[in-house]
């Protein structure tokens, strides 16, 4: 397996992954759909901050990073997102994806690691809990989806040490 840099030609399969987990799961809130040519376009914005694994030629599944709220002060946190078709999961790509994008975001000198995970996907759960992310929250009823209300698990991994007055400044998520 290997991970590597998202490129616009993997938009099509990262638009598969994604779509397969919109329609038919509750992993992920949204109920909008995306096209090959919006992912296109989100691979070219995030470079290095969107990976993908990929074996013998099949993109297994990507991770991106992005920013967990506007204005300076939260520039050194970022939101992740991992999503694996159903033939990769559990054979070793989600930890890839996820020390793969933890480089580029230390590289990128981002302390916090953030992931908003549905309760509903318990794997989620237990996956970043073994990746050293910490439970930091719930909270209850903010996703509908299928009729049904859902909770949000808010998680964090701090990646460096608190450095106060650092005069540095972190590139911007994308």
């Amino acid at each position: 397996m290997n991970v590597r840099q998202a490129r616009p030609a993997d938009a099509s399969a990262i638009a598969e992954i994604t779509n397969q987990i919109i329609r038919d799961t509750l992993i992920t809130f949204t109920t909008d759909e995306k096209t090959a040519a919006e992912v296109a376009a989100d691979i070219t914005v995030k470079g290095p901050h969107m990976q993908v694994a990929e074996e013998a030629g099949e993109i297994l599944g990507y991770i991106s990073l992005g920013a967990f709220r506007s204005g300076p002060g939260y520039a050194r946190t970022c939101e992740h997102a991992i999503y694996l078709n159903e033939t990769a999961r559990g054979r070793g790509a989600g930890r890839a994806l996820m020390a793969a994008i933890e480089e580029v975001a230390r590289a990128d000198s981002i302390h916090v690691l953030v992931a908003g995970i549905s309760a509903a996907n318990p794997g989620g759960v237990a996956f970043h809990a073994a990746m050293g992310f910490a439970e930091v929250g719930r909270m209850p009823e903010v996703g509908y989806k299928r009729g049904q209300w859902l909770d949000l698990v808010l998680m964090q991994k701090i990646l460096s040490p608190k450095e106060v007055g650092a005069a540095d400044s972190p590139a911007k998520p994308r």
